[in-house]
Formats: structure tokens, sequence, C-alpha cells
């Protein structure tokens, strides 16, 4: 999501086994470009190097950053040609591409067939569809927000997809940008401070729910249908 100041990239860190660490799902492309990906964190690898590159280039010619939107189209087209070339597959990635130039801050969803899309916030990946609900209700406030209401809007709607689990540090990843703030990614314990100080800490139990140390009593029996006695126990 972004800001008139600031862009905040945010990702949750799901692990494919207990046994392993996560993937890394945000990548820093220049001091003023930062890249989220969701699909085959090989191919982001591969495209987050292509666009470092091109940023190295355009700096080494032109002695100053490369436009947001220059970078995205250069992206776009190398996407398109794995599309029409019967030799190639297309790329297995949707990125978000995040970045600050002298038009103010931008956010761009680039797909695989090679379209790419400017967005006020935007959710990707496969619990994607919570995010956005949330981002479509709260997106009107985003281009006044500041710097830290960005931030706790990104980990509200993080918290949407976890379907009832409780978001900690340790599964979540924040990245932020702005104007003379350059692409970092805030470590561990600044998102528990935050996390903590907007006391994002999960759904609390219901109210009427039973307490784990009570038992529960058995409902009756309906009076209107008699019991089967000639059932047996354990009928398989």
């Amino acid at each position: 999501m972004r800001s008139k100041s600031h862009v905040v990239l945010a990702s949750v860190n799901k692990a494919n086994s207990e046994l392993s660490s996560h993937q890394k799902k945000i990548f820093k492309v220049d001091d003023h470009i930062g890249v989220a990906i969701a699909g085959l964190t090989a191919d982001g690898r591969v495209l987050s190097r292509y666009m470092r590159n091109e940023c190295i280039n355009y700096s080494y010619t032109y002695e100053s950053p490369l436009p947001v939107g220059r970078l995205v189209v250069q992206l776009a087209d190398k996407a398109q040609v794995c599309t029409q070339r019967s030799w190639k597959r297309p790329y297995g990635i949707g990125l978000l591409v995040g970045g600050l130039d002298e038009s103010g801050a931008h956010l761009y969803y680039n797909c695989p067939s090679g379209n790419y899309f400017e967005y006020q916030a935007f959710a990707i990946g496969s619990r994607s569809q919570a995010a956005k609900t949330y981002l479509e209700r709260k997106f009107e406030t985003f281009m006044d927000s500041s710097r830290e209401n960005l931030i706790k809007d990104a980990l509200f709607a993080l918290r949407e997809t976890l379907q009832g689990e409780k978001l900690t540090s340790s599964i979540c990843t924040i990245a932020v940008m702005g104007i003379g703030e350059a692409f970092h990614v805030l470590d561990q314990e600044t998102v528990k401070t935050l996390i903590s100080e907007f006391e994002i800490v999960g759904e609390e139990p219901p109210a009427d729910a039973p307490d784990q140390g009570s038992v529960a009593e058995p409902a009756p029996a309906d009076q209107g249908t008699p019991a089967d006695q000639s059932a047996s126990p354990m009928d398989i």
C-alpha cells in the first residue's frame, strides 16, 4: 500500500514444513524501489536481479535513479516475451513493485502475462482475498495516512489472512520506503513493538465459549424418538 510520501510492503512468512525455514518474499531493488513476490520464488529472484541490474545501469548512465514506471514497463515487456515463444514458459510469479520517484509514491502489480496495473493498495497470494476485502474498506484514507498508520493498516491486512492464527513478528515481514527514507526491512524487534502497540494479538475467544476446565453436559435425547435398543455399541 502507498500514501503520498511512503510505500509499505508486507508479507506472511509461511514455511512449507515445520522443519524448514520460510522463503524470502520481499527484495530490495534499489534505495527507492522494492518488490514483493507471490508464486515461484526462484522466478522472483531472477526477476528481482534483472530489475536490480537495470537500476544500476540506468544510474551509471544517467547519474539519476530509474523512474519506477519505466522499470515496470521493462519488466512487463520481459514477461510478455515468454508468452509468445514456444521454447519458453511464462514466469510463474506475481510482483508488487513499490517505489518513489520525482512524481511521488507508486505501487504496481505485474502479472505473468505481461500486464501491469497501478494500485493504491493491493494484495496477492493464496490467501489474499481477505486482505483485499480489508484494503477495499480502508483505501480511501491511505493517501493522507502517516507512516505509522500505513504500517498499522498493513499489519491489520496481514492478520486478516491468517484465518484466526495469532500474528507475531516471526511470521511477517514489513518493508518501508519514503521521502528521505531509503528502502529497508524492519527488524523483528521493531515489528514486535508495533504489534504490541497496535494491539494486534488475534481474535479473542467468544464470551460464551466454555472454559477448558469445565465439562460440557450431554444434550438430552429427543423424547419423541425412542433409542434403538438393538443397536450394537460399535457398529462397523
